[in-house]
């Protein structure tokens, strides 16, 4: 939870020093008004189209509110060590989504590309809402069955496969035949 928090915390200081009130930034980001709010005060993390909306909207990159330390050097992560999993929400605030991020790079500084786990929980959902956003992401299966709506295609992709695709092209990533599922995703999304 302080995790989520954080996030909307960073995001309204943000706003605040841009001297931006929410209806300016909700405008600027193509958002709601009460998603904002819901974001700001009430911890919920947004999903990552909204996350990179209100970055271009800062001008900032996405992990500017992911971050907790910065290095100049490189980022290492041991295994165990990932930075503490988000589930970013989307518009609808009653659908759940089944995607935890777990960050690889929080500590690195100035990158432009963000590297996840993705652990993907079982879903009895059978109409997933796609979503866009810009920028590239490079998907590799770590364990289960993936299953990628892109466009009018659907990819099934098992473990070991992996994919690249444009996140302009509206899509969604759910586990496969209703198991748990995880992956390294790299998002980049230019500033």
């Amino acid at each position: 939870m302080e995790n989520r928090q954080q996030i909307g915390k960073k995001i309204k200081d943000f706003r605040e020093f841009r001297k931006l009130s929410r209806e300016d930034l909700a405008q600027k980001a193509n958002l709601d008004v009460s998603q904002l709010e819901r974001i700001e005060d009430r911890g919920i993390v947004p999903s990552l189209g909204h996350l990179i909306k209100l970055s271009r909207a800062f001008g900032v990159r996405i992990g500017t509110f992911l971050d907790d330390q910065e290095s100049v050097g490189p980022a290492i992560v041991r295994r165990g060590e990932e930075q503490a999993g988000y589930s970013f929400s989307t518009k609808n605030e009653k659908a759940r989504e089944h995607l935890n991020f777990f960050s690889l790079a929080p500590a690195k500084a100035d990158r432009s590309m963000e590297p996840f786990i993705v652990e993907i929980e079982p879903s009895n959902q059978s109409d997933y809402k796609l979503s866009s956003h810009e920028g590239e992401e490079f998907i590799f299966v770590l364990d289960g069955q993936v299953e990628i709506n892109y466009g009018k295609e659907t990819y099934q992709l098992e473990k070991g496969d992996s994919i690249y695709l444009d996140s302009i092209v509206s899509h969604n990533v759910h586990a496969a035949a209703n198991q748990h599922a995880k992956m390294l995703a790299v998002v980049y999304t230019p500033v």
